[in-house]
């Protein structure tokens, strides 16, 4: 693996989660920039080796607007 994607999600009452798409990864941190550290070490903890790691890790923020018609 190459690469792995997590979609980002800001939660209603605050923070964001991050979860991997294809490998069973989740975290969730305070503000973006501790959610990108809190992702590579939930990587690096989840494979065991350098070799199954992906070197290239994505971040897909979704983000949910309502418009009233």
């Amino acid at each position: 693996m190459t690469e792995i994607v997590f979609t980002v999600e800001e939660e209603p009452e605050g923070g964001f989660t991050a979860r991997a798409h294809g490998a069973s990864i989740f975290t969730q941190a305070d503000t973006i920039a501790a959610l990108r550290e809190e992702v590579k070490d939930a990587v690096r903890c989840h494979f065991a080796s350098e070799e199954e790691r992906p070197k290239i890790i994505r971040l897909h923020y979704v983000r949910d607007e309502v418009i009233a018609a």
